[in-house]
């Protein structure tokens, strides 16, 4: 049975629990978390993480766990460390998800990331009593998916009235979270969204059941199951399923206010600003930015409280109000500047710098001051981290539109053969639409220096896809 299989490879991490010497997982989680912020990172180690290396659980860390364990212990490496390599993790178990486009080749590597989230769902909802959940969460196909009132057609309820949930199946729900977060970093939406929705599906069948569990846990079910939600609505968002995403924030919405989760609540108004702005429902964007911000108040996390603040920024934007937006974005860096802190949620690992610049240079953009945007832009591209390729793609696009704008097409052009380089290996309907309004921007302009050749390999791309 694939549940005994799995259970087997986890090797106790013996190399790492020599390393956490005396201290215990706490003290240890808590070092973790001061050298990230040491390094510019943000990761939410706790005991629980720490034990879970330690039992070999977690047989390789992600990108920023990796970067400030390397922090820690300079000169040893992965190895040293306990852990096996990417590949390895990897593996040649199952087909990609999307067997035209591998969705993480990491170093090389073609196969599928979500891979190593199966096996973590398998385990945990396979020895929790429910095989059915088990295979729709990772769409094996074993049987029907469990359903919601509502929610997809001819879904059948399965999971029993009353099973008890405890950490297997939490932790369950906070890893496939933190999954679809690394997938859509590097890769986009596109090609993530249907599987996505369920393991979603799922965690909201479990609480959904009536559990018994502890108050704690269930907490952190409505946590994870609510963040889940943010999670496909973005996927959802992302590729341009514009009304899905609204679905699925609020559903993370009232999730948070049935829990009593402030933290929740400002992610979901969080997203429900930044959908609202694309949507160009900009007043709706400016509320919701609002509303997130008294709820992150009660939290003591300043990086928070400038994303919303730039989110509202990007809603006075939309409404030409030049004032209320500079406002917003004097705010956004007045708190940025205050750093991290231990009380930044985890999703919100990708803003930092280059996410505050491409922030600003969208609003910029709003504004009509294209030239400014550029700079922005250009910031952002140029601080980003190579390896979150969806990001980088992104702000590159940004760039080119802003520098098409601005009356500089063969930089327009430059920017966008660097983004048609990444398309490979980005689905992402949001970063396709920007290039498309790019090209049709710099068509008058054929004849400027290098947008011609932009503009034919736009248009192969385009036939190839």
């Amino acid at each position: 049975m694939a549940s005994s299989s799995q259970a087997s490879r986890a090797v106790p991490n013996l190399a790492f629990r020599g390393l956490r010497g005396q201290r215990s997982p706490g003290e240890f989680a808590a070092a973790v978390r001061k050298a990230a912020r040491e390094i510019g990172e943000q990761v939410s180690c706790d005991a629980r993480y720490i034990g879970r290396v330690e039992a070999g659980e977690i047989r390789c860390p992600n990108y920023a766990y990796e970067r400030v364990f390397l922090h820690m212990f300079p000169g040893l490496t992965l190895a040293d460390l306990g852990f096996t390599a990417r590949e390895q993790v990897r593996g040649s178990r199952g087909r990609p998800l999307v067997p035209a486009h591998p969705l993480c080749p990491f170093d090389g590597n073609s196969d599928s990331d979500i891979d190593e989230e199966s096996d973590v769902l398998r385990r945990a909802f396979m020895t929790s009593g429910s095989a059915t959940v088990a295979a729709a969460s990772l769409g094996l196909g074993l049987g029907p998916v469990p359903g919601r009132p509502g929610s997809t057609p001819g879904l059948s309820r399965t999971v029993p009235a009353q099973r008890r949930v405890g950490e297997a199946e939490v932790s369950a729900v906070e890893e496939a979270v933190r999954r679809i977060r690394l997938l859509d970093d590097r890769h986009g939406a596109d090609g993530l969204y249907q599987r996505a929705a369920q393991p979603l599906r799922a965690a909201y069948a479990l609480l959904d059941a009536g559990t018994t569990a502890r108050a704690s846990t269930t907490g952190r079910l409505h946590a994870g199951a609510g963040e889940l939600a943010i999670s496909v609505g973005w996927l959802a968002h992302d590729s341009g399923r514009f009304d899905d995403a609204r679905s699925h924030y609020a559903e993370a919405l009232a999730t948070a206010r049935v829990a009593g989760d402030p933290a929740l609540e400002a992610h979901a108004f969080c997203n429900t600003s930044f959908l609202a702005r694309d949507a160009g429902r900009y007043r709706e964007a400016v509320r919701s930015a609002q509303a997130g911000q008294r709820a992150a108040r009660q939290l003591a996390s300043p990086r928070l409280l400038s994303l919303l603040s730039l989110r509202e920024a990007g809603g006075w934007a939309g409404l030409g109000d030049r004032a209320s937006c500079e406002q917003s974005l004097s705010r956004a860096h007045s708190y940025f500047d205050l750093g991290v802190t231990d009380a930044d949620p985890e999703w919100m690992s990708f803003f930092g710098e280059p996410e505050l610049e491409a922030l600003q240079a969208q609003c910029c953009s709003a504004l009509g001051e294209w030239s400014r945007a550029a700079r922005h832009a250009r910031r952002a591209a140029a601080l980003q981290d190579r390896r979150f390729t969806r990001n980088l793609a992104l702000y590159r696009a940004e760039l080119a539109a802003d520098l098409a704008r601005a009356g500089a097409p063969d930089e327009a052009a430059e920017a966008g053969h660097q983004v048609l380089d990444l398309l490979d290996r980005v689905q992402s309907s949001r970063i396709q639409s920007m290039l498309s309004d790019t090209a049709r921007v710099l068509l008058p302009q054929r004849r400027a220096a290098g947008v011609g050749a932009f503009l034919d390999r736009h248009s192969e791309t385009l036939r190839e896809a």
